[in-house]
């Protein structure tokens, strides 16, 4: 039986509890194809998926310790598909192609199987595999609140909470690619970043308040819950939208009341078919009209450091966990 290296926790706690080993490398079956994972990246829910957090989460990935199905961690991936099942047409054996796993994760490992069907597409041929990992679900979340439920149009007002984060980066510049007027709000480190992605106005939450500027917003884009819909609805524009990324039970109860009135409303929700999402992330790469922001690459062998790290909850942009050795570390 052939066999791959992977990483995997089966209880909840701090970064320790990821451990390498040996399991069976996968067999693509019907409409499967197995990738040869070269990039993956450590993303804060996979952080808070290690902890058993938010603790509603422990319902879909078990109660008092992770399900069989999800204890190799690991959302975005890119890499080579090797092999293919029977009723595989979309793709070919040598395709790079890159993608989300949705909630079977999987990707911190050597190989991974996806049906076709999923979230995976083929990558641009100008784009690294570490880059193209990092730019799935930051981008494929933006894209899912502000095309999606905000539809963003152009010449509107925008405030992206959290603006230098993997989210953020991407929100940054796709409310500036839809055409709207982009404010962000982070530390005034990563202010000149942030402005270099677009943003028209940089809010440095350590000494100001965007509550108190006299601006108004279409949307405000909550990508890392740091605000709630009563702070931001007086800046809200007269029928603006919260789009918070956290917080889905009390969010979701928040949508469907203000969807009852004429005021701001809140809308959320989670983002797991990303094919659309991922179609336009493609054309965006390929013609180099996106930056990927990469705050640090780890190899496979210290994804332990990688977890610690983002933990810290001070990453910019992405943290990248190279699979196969073809990348480059990146220190701080």
């Amino acid at each position: 039986m052939v066999r791959m290296k992977a990483v995997m926790f089966d209880a909840y706690g701090p970064p320790d509890v990821l451990t390498h080993v040996d399991v069976p490398t996968p067999v693509p079956r019907a409409d499967q194809v197995l990738i040869r994972v070269h990039a993956t990246t450590v993303t804060s829910a996979e952080v808070g998926m290690r902890r058993g957090e938010p603790r509603w989460g422990r319902v879909i990935i078990g109660l008092r310790r992770p399900r069989r199905g999800v204890r190799v961690l690991g959302l975005e991936f890119a890499g080579d598909v090797t092999a293919v099942g029977p009723a595989v047409r979309r793709l070919r054996v040598g395709d790079r192609v890159f993608g989300f796993t949705s909630f079977g994760a999987g990707a911190n490992a050597e190989y991974k199987c996806l049906s076709e069907r999923a979230s995976i597409t083929t990558m641009p041929d100008n784009v690294a595999y570490a880059q193209a990992a990092a730019a799935v679900d930051g981008f494929t979340t933006a894209w899912h609140f502000l095309h999606d439920l905000a539809k963003v149009q152009p010449g509107q007002r925008v405030l992206v909470i959290g603006a230098s984060g993997s989210i953020g980066t991407y929100a940054i510049q796709l409310a500036k690619y839809l055409g709207a007027v982009v404010h962000g709000v982070c530390s005034g480190r990563n202010a000149k970043l942030v402005e270099s992605l677009g943003a028209d106005r940089v809010f440095d939450y350590t000494v100001e308040d965007f509550t108190t500027s006299g601006e108004r917003y279409s949307a405000i884009f909550d990508t890392v819950g740091r605000s709630s819909f009563a702070r931001c609805r007086s800046v809200l524009a007269p029928r603006g939208c919260y789009l918070p990324t956290t917080g889905l039970m009390v969010n979701a109860m928040l949508t469907a009341g203000t969807a009852l009135t004429t005021g701001p409303r809140v809308r959320t929700g989670m983002s797991v078919g990303k094919q659309a999402a991922l179609d336009a992330l493609r054309g965006l790469l390929s013609q180099d009209r996106l930056q990927v922001v990469i705050d640090r690459i780890y190899p496979m062998a210290e994804i332990v450091e990688a977890h610690r790290y983002v933990d810290e909850g001070h990453k910019v942009g992405n943290v990248v966990i190279d699979v196969v050795g073809d990348g480059r570390r990146n220190e701080p």
